[in-house]
């Protein structure tokens, strides 16, 4: 079947979401299937049904951003993250920010001022940055049509919590182009883990954590299943999980429901 636009704010309100959230969407556009207006269809619903609260989308360059490639240009930089994101960002009125590995793009309510500062950052996620704020903005995570592997948010919970062996000893110098053409040099540490090189794929080791403590929920947007997320109760319920074993998504097959279930 084919989702008219109205179906897809319909289950935005649906899922309990007020259109003056701050949210930060990770998707597939594969997943939510046919839509009136396709792709464009999509960041319209998204974007109208938020435009009284803040509307964010990844748009990271991880994956060609390095050595060989050190020139961030906010501007005509490729996200390597999904199609959805590459159009959001060209769209009038999104800022995007000036992190050279994991920029993030917004529009509505103070979207300058949100992601603002990102090139002083020196890690992916860094403590105060664009993806930990989120839980000060009592802010929104919707996974459409992926999953907890996607959830780049984890990542700020570890940082934060300062989990060891998720980061390079030794930093790459880059270049962020600056809003005036000038260029300033930044030094950044990347995810790097010797017995994991793709970190974020262990984080669905906490989905049913986060279900059974209320600070997820499952939704549906278009064909997809989705996931809806509180930011500052997952960083409440990971970091429950963590503080007795802080390496146990990486080293550990199974986290068991006794870990949390203080929280239920």
């Amino acid at each position: 079947m084919q989702y008219s636009k109205q179906d897809l704010k319909g289950q935005l309100a649906e899922a309990g979401l007020q259109g003056t959230d701050t949210i930060l969407i990770h998707s597939s556009m594969k997943a939510i299937g046919e839509v009136e207006g396709g792709a464009e269809g999509v960041l319209d619903v998204w974007m109208e049904y938020f435009s009284r609260g803040l509307l964010l989308l990844p748009t990271h360059t991880w994956a060609q951003m390095g050595e060989a490639h050190p020139v961030y240009d906010p501007d005509g930089e490729e996200s390597c993250v999904g199609l959805l994101t590459n159009l959001f960002r060209k769209r009038p009125g999104v800022r995007r920010s000036l992190h050279p590995t994991h920029s993030v793009a917004a529009f509505g309510r103070e979207a300058a001022s949100y992601v603002a500062g990102e090139e002083n950052c020196n890690t992916p996620c860094t403590p105060g940055g664009c993806y930990d704020r989120l839980r000060q903005a009592e802010g929104k995570i919707l996974l459409v049509g992926v999953g907890h592997e996607r959830n780049t948010f984890i990542h700020s919970v570890e940082e934060v919590l300062n989990v060891p062996n998720r980061l390079t000893a030794q930093p790459v110098t880059f270049w962020v182009v600056m809003p005036d053409g000038s260029r300033k040099q930044v030094y950044m540490r990347r995810h790097y883990n010797a017995m994991q090189p793709h970190i974020s794929e262990d984080f669905v080791k906490l989905e049913q954590a986060y279900y059974d403590t209320g600070v997820a929920k499952k939704v549906r947007f278009g064909a997809a299943d989705s996931i809806l997320c509180d930011a500052k109760g997952v960083f409440e319920v990971t970091r429950h999980v963590l503080a007795p074993d802080p390496e146990c998504l990486v080293t550990k097959a199974v986290i068991p429901p006794e870990r949390w279930k203080e929280l239920i």
